[in-house]
């Protein structure tokens, strides 16, 4: 039969995480959008940051649970070596899928450039000219002056040279 006293160390522990862990993310959601907004960044790109750090967050909670909770070391052993084998596997094949996630991290905190700029990107073989349209978690959409829309992968933007180019004013004259 389940008795409080037995495992009232572990349950506080566990309610001390979990409220821990909701009082984090509303921490780190307030400053990443605080972050986002002197920036002046979209929305869904902000979106999509506070979703990957939740993500981590839960899996330093998981651990920590398992800690907590006295789980036997082989049982996690096991338990994780085959989720690695089976994650590894996937990575292998494709490995670009977190390269251009990690490349998305880096282009929102670092913000080289916005969405309407226009860049040129440096490739030897196929240089591009274009405006940014979007910045997604694993690509840019890119549109081109001719109308051809382009999708570039974020961890190329990071491996290439780029340009931003100033946008062209048209000098009016002012009439009051």
């Amino acid at each position: 039969m389940f008795s409080f006293k037995e495992y009232s160390r572990e349950i506080i522990a566990t309610i001390i995480l979990i409220l821990v862990l909701i009082v984090l993310r509303m921490v780190i959601a307030k400053l990443v959008r605080s972050f986002a907004a002197s920036s002046q960044l979209f929305e869904h790109r902000t979106n999509l940051v506070i979703k990957y750090i939740n993500i981590l967050m839960n899996i330093l909670v998981t651990t920590s649970l398992i800690v907590i909770w006295g789980v036997q070391t082989e049982d996690i052993f096991l338990t994780v070596s085959s989720i690695a084998t089976v994650i590894g596997v996937a990575m292998f094949a494709q490995w670009s899928i977190l390269s251009n996630i990690t490349s998305g991290m880096v282009l929102f905190f670092s913000f080289p450039f916005r969405i309407g700029d226009t860049i040129k990107i440096h490739d030897k073989d196929f240089p591009i000219e274009a405006e940014i349209e979007d910045i997604n978690t694993f690509h840019v959409s890119l549109k081109t002056k001719e109308g051809e829309k382009i999708i570039f992968p974020n961890n190329l933007l990071l491996q290439k040279g780029i340009s931003i180019i100033p946008a062209k004013y048209e000098e009016r004259e002012f009439f009051d």
